[in-house]
């Protein structure tokens, strides 16, 4: 009988529950004894809504860990130095879960690393652009900061590509990131789509009346949520926006009366409010996948999306969604205008939903690691 895989996961961090961290806990499902390495763990329970697994996994923290919050901006260059010092030499299998240095990871000859791109340093890469108008910093210091970027962006983006070239194998979570991954990084990868718990989401009984419209997502710029809600004011259509963020302000300043802004909604609420909507609008700002538009999708609601970037992976015009063709008020309307939700069948939304689930991800993640001749 042969002995057991020696399995690690890495991962960039683990400092709330996002896209890369849900595919972390398929990991950690899969492969529930092995360690998990990252930068930083916060371990408040209040950010992890019921995520217990985490209090019993084996999590491991570099010395990034000790770091006051006042230097956290400071992350992505002591990453790319930290990571790379990680010896995992003496492991069979590692897998990473990055979107930006976790990558880097040391493994030897023995070792089959396969790393899960969510996608390639978005701050050195396609949000470049949008990092320097809005690096974040306190006021008085993004100068600084700008300055800084674009001295060091030359060295970083060189040693990114170095870093990506370490993985034995690379998945993408999307078409666009393979695009993406071939772009930056010059090397092939295998599509996964993310692991979804579109269960959570399925209608179990009666399904609900439906009317309306819905957004979910951190109100930040690239989201575009402002192209939903001025749309939907200048329609006066009902819209429903879930969530919070630096732009939420902002948001409500230009919203009309039609416009339900909730910013705290426990996950049952989340479905209900997706299961009983006439669409689920995602304005993003070309996005590398979109879970939330596949749990709307779980929950029976077509999903009405700018034509870039993950959705072209999943919407099927007049099937499972509606494209809009530019990021502008005008185009999105349009497309709102045309909709008729007596075209869409929600089982049948519902059911294509499943193409996206934990299951899927997990048994094409075996399969490829049984098929690789390293092990």
């Amino acid at each position: 009988m042969p002995k057991p895989l020696k399995v690690a996961i890495v991962c960039d961090w683990l400092t709330g529950i996002g896209g890369a961290e849900r595919v972390v806990y398929e990991l950690h499902n899969m492969y529930p004894d092995a360690p998990i390495f990252t930068s930083q763990y916060d371990a408040n329970p209040k950010i992890w809504h019921g995520w217990h697994w985490l209090e019993e996994a084996d999590i491991r923290t570099t010395w990034l860990q000790k770091l006051p919050k006042s230097l956290k901006k400071f992350l992505p260059v002591l990453r790319a130095l930290t990571f790379p010092r990680i010896d995992f030499s003496d492991y069979d299998l590692v897998l990473s879960s990055s979107g930006a240095e976790a990558k880097s990871v040391k493994t030897g000859p023995n070792t089959l690393h396969i790393c899960y791109c969510h996608s390639p340093t978005q701050y050195y890469w396609k949000r470049y652009d949008e990092y320097m108008r809005n690096p974040g910093f306190p006021r008085g210091f993004n100068w600084l900061a700008r300055f800084s970027l674009k001295m060091l962006v030359a060295p970083l983006r060189q040693w990114d590509r170095i870093a990506a070239k370490r993985p034995d194998i690379m998945i993408a979570n999307s078409t666009h990131t393979q695009e993406m991954i071939k772009k930056y990084y010059r090397r092939d990868s295998v599509v996964i789509f993310p692991p979804v718990d579109v269960d959570r989401f399925k209608i179990h009984g009666a399904p609900p009346t439906r009317h309306g419209f819905v957004t979910a997502g951190r109100q930040t710029p690239y989201k575009r949520i402002d192209l939903a809600v001025q749309a939907c004011t200048e329609l006066k259509v009902p819209l429903v926006v879930i969530g919070n963020g630096p732009d939420h302000k902002k948001l409500e300043r230009m919203a009309g009366r039609n416009i339900t802004f909730l910013t705290a909604v426990s996950d049952e609420d989340i479905a209900k409010h997706f299961q009983s909507s006439l669409a689920f609008i995602f304005p993003t700002n070309v996005e590398d996948f979109g879970v939330t538009a596949i749990e709307a999708m779980a929950a029976g609601a077509p999903v009405i999306a700018y034509k870039k970037g993950g959705p072209l992976d999943y919407i099927k015009p007049n099937k499972t969604g509606l494209f809009f063709d530019q990021l502008t008020v005008k185009s999105l309307s349009k497309a709102l205008v045309e909709f008729n939700s007596a075209r869409f069948n929600a089982k049948e939304i519902s059911s294509f939903s499943d193409n996206f689930s934990a299951k899927k991800f997990a048994a094409q993640i075996n399969d490829l690691i049984e098929k690789n001749p390293i092990l």
